[in-house]
């Protein structure tokens, strides 16, 4: 839009269909960055149709599980100075033997894999231990976890100490039931999300940048002022290209600051499009690396 107002008229200056979901996007960012990787999504109605037309130039491999109900459409409204509304469709009703299937497609996956990363939200009629079980499962096979959730799902995640849990700040509050403010709740925040269970937690604090913890360290990474043309994603980079990192061999400071590089060099981005590896290198000298512990 050229503005975001209320009782006011205002123009669609541009808009755009993609294939979306936290996963998928992930998946596109490592992908982009050298990494194998397989996507698995449910997919139904004819919005799973466009949905499928739209990835089958995604370049990495999808696992699609049927269901009978249409699949949800999100929309991002953006304006020129970066102001955001997002309006999100609660999403389809899955069966008991739908998510059953889901969770068969991804089990089978673990054997060879190295990381799982559980993205977004459940749709309705999926169980809320869904994710803690699917990080059960990784463990049994030696497979490190990402989780990326919010509410019931999340405090299950947790609970059942998947490798990295990456909430955002509202995500946090809502788990913690409590408010962040300063930069002292947030430090709070990541060492009392590690104490529920979590091996390592990433903060988001959108363009504050990131507060991370793991056993030995708390960091602070803080991105530059950009101009942001759309925040779709950008978390989901942020996780990726951390993952990129730790598998480059990079110490979890290092692979913090290319997390944050990654999601702001996204965020500067229209659309759904999220950096490559070279937005993402010049973003990061510009990213500040804070050791607090």
């Amino acid at each position: 839009m050229d503005r975001l107002v209320f009782e006011d008229r205002a123009y669609i200056l541009s808009r755009n269909d993609g294939a979306g979901g936290r996963g998928i996007i992930a998946s596109r960012v490592l992908q982009s960055f050298g990494m194998k990787t397989k996507a698995i999504t449910a997919s139904g109605g004819k919005n799973g149709h466009l949905f499928e037309k739209l990835m089958s130039k995604a370049g990495f491999p999808l696992e699609v599980v049927r269901i009978a109900n249409e699949i949800r459409t999100n929309l991002t409204i953006t304006d020129k100075q970066g102001l955001t509304v997002k309006l999100n469709e609660v999403g389809p009703e899955l069966t008991h033997k739908e998510s059953a299937a889901v969770m068969d497609a991804a089990v089978r996956q673990l054997p060879g894999a190295e990381w799982l990363l559980l993205c977004g939200s459940l749709p309705p009629g999926v169980p809320k231990d869904f994710y803690s079980d699917l990080i059960k499962a990784a463990r049994k096979h030696k497979v490190k976890t990402l989780l990326d959730a919010d509410g019931e799902e999340l405090q299950q995640g947790v609970a059942a100490t998947p490798t990295v849990v990456s909430p955002n700040q509202q995500e946090a509050e809502r788990l913690l039931n409590r408010a962040l403010i300063t930069r002292a709740h947030f430090r709070e925040a990541v060492t009392r999300i590690r104490e529920m269970g979590a091996e390592c937690v990433l903060l988001s604090l959108g363009g504050r940048g990131v507060v991370a913890s793991n056993a030995n360290e708390i960091v602070e990474a803080v991105p530059p002022r950009i101009d942001v043309l759309s925040p779709i994603g950008s978390g989901d980079a942020l996780s990726a290209a951390y993952l990129w990192a730790l598998n480059q061999k990079k110490d979890f400071p290092e692979a913090v600051r290319w997390g944050v590089a990654a999601g702001t060099a996204s965020a500067a981005l229209p659309g759904l499009e999220c950096a490559t590896l070279e937005q993402t290198k010049e973003m990061y000298q510009q990213v500040e690396l804070r050791l607090i512990r």
